[in-house]
């Protein structure tokens, strides 16, 4: 494999990520850490990592880079009888680490997880700092879906999510995006493609285009609380009620 630069730890800088390899697609760099500072500087060039647990560091900055644009999220005929129905109760920034430990457990389609402790311990303090956040789904008392992403100025990075029910996970997504709406968010980060965010509107851009939209709206003012948990009335619930009738 092509060899890759090692990221200095006295510094924050990155390499190019247009110097990004093509195979594996948009490895960029290893090393370094995964301080609040580091992982910050990272999302505003579009550079995100993702690494097995016994791995070093990997940094990633894959080209095309699947997004999805706030207003055009699809919700499909099933999901949007589901959202009317009020199966679920949609809370954020409740419970992020739940959240994130959840994101964690092994899949049906794989063995492991790259959510190491020390991921977790690492957006977790960045939702201290109110960059990074989760939206919880909840059946009754259970949390039965949710994820999390980063907010910076208006664009949000989605991570992970999870789903232990039918359609709970995208309940999530869909309360997020309307939210994301109202607060003029431009667009959402997906990093990689797969049927699930097709399926929600997904699309492909070139990396080129991507980093230009970070520098377009990454350092905009924000329009909304550190803490999202304020979205929610004392009862927990989001009051949403008639968005999706």
């Amino acid at each position: 494999m092509t060899q890759i630069p090692w990221l200095s730890p006295l510094n924050n800088i990155f390499p190019s990520p247009r110097l990004a390899l093509q195979e594996p697609n948009g490895l960029l760099a290893a090393g370094g850490d995964l301080s609040p500072e580091r992982i910050l500087a990272a999302y505003r060039q579009g550079i995100f990592p993702w690494f097995n647990p016994d791995d070093p560091i990997l940094w990633w900055s894959p080209s095309p880079r699947t997004v999805i644009f706030p207003k055009e999220l699809h919700i499909s005929k099933s999901l949007r009888k589901t959202l009317r129905n009020g199966t679920y109760r949609v809370t954020f920034d409740h419970c992020f680490k739940g959240v994130m430990r959840a994101c964690a457990e092994p899949r049906s389609y794989t063995d492991g997880t790259w959510i190491s402790e020390d991921i977790i311990v690492g957006y977790s303090e960045l939702h201290k700092r109110g960059h990074a956040h989760s939206v919880e789904v909840w059946k009754a008392d259970e949390l039965v879906g949710g994820l999390y992403g980063m907010a910076l100025g208006q664009v949000f990075f989605g991570e992970s999510m999870f789903s232990r029910a039918d359609d709970a996970s995208k309940v999530g997504f869909a309360h997020l995006v309307r939210q994301l709406v109202a607060w003029d968010f431009q667009l959402i980060d997906c990093q990689v493609a797969n049927d699930h965010l097709f399926s929600l509107g997904a699309v492909e851009i070139a990396r080129d285009e991507f980093q230009q939209l970070l520098l377009n709206f990454t350092n905009k003012k924000p329009n909304y609380p550190a803490n999202w948990s304020e979205l929610t009335n004392d009862s927990g619930t989001l009051t949403q009620r008639g968005y999706y009738d």
